[in-house]
């Protein structure tokens, strides 16, 4: 028997009946036609999948669609602003944190929610001083992202768009970029 439930979906109320066994992916995908999140592995692995619901990052093939009844569900692609990028999205492009895409949404919204989690306070398994904020080393993005897959091994550029939309050090130590500092050459 099916279940009325409703979501707002990157800005949108949506009003829908699922079974109650169906993901929060496949009725995203399947009745609602957001294709944004993808579905990888379809068993919590891999990261394609990853929404923000509620704010936080949420894999959607393992959360049932009527647990998320009344939940604001924000996909990569709901976090344009019109045919403004989100600076994360941007700096995945710019630092070329992508090369056939399909984790690429996955990706955004985890470092999206990553990143709130971080200003937050949460510290993660490789947080030096759990007292205070975690400074957003290499280190420390490359355990957050963990969850999220690549396989065509853009990592190392990934990292990059998260520390350049974090505004942190190029270096990769944690230092944050002043910002009236000038731009390295390339040669």
């Amino acid at each position: 028997m099916d279940v009325p439930i409703g979501l707002s979906v990157d800005g949108e109320d949506r009003r829908l009946c699922v079974d109650p066994r169906v993901t929060l992916l496949d009725a995203l995908r399947d009745q609602l036609g957001v294709m944004s999140p993808k579905k990888g592995c379809d068993h919590g692995q891999c990261g394609a999948c990853t929404v923000l619901a509620d704010g936080r990052r949420t894999l959607a093939c393992l959360t049932l669609a009527v647990a998320a009844d009344g939940t604001e569900i924000v996909t990569a692609a709901g976090l344009a602003d019109g045919d403004d990028l989100h600076p994360v999205a941007q700096a995945f492009l710019d630092h070329d944190g992508l090369q056939c895409g399909y984790c690429t949404p996955g990706q955004i919204c985890s470092a999206v929610g990553m990143l709130q989690e971080v200003k937050d306070g949460h510290p993660s398994v490789v947080t030096e001083d759990l007292a205070n904020s975690a400074e957003l080393t290499d280190e420390e993005i490359r355990e957050r992202m963990s969850g999220n897959l690549c396989r065509c091994g853009a990592y190392v550029n990934i990292v990059a768009a998260i520390r350049a939309a974090a505004g942190v050090d190029p270096a990769g130590t944690g230092d944050p970029v002043e910002e009236d500092a000038p731009a390295e050459e390339v040669a």
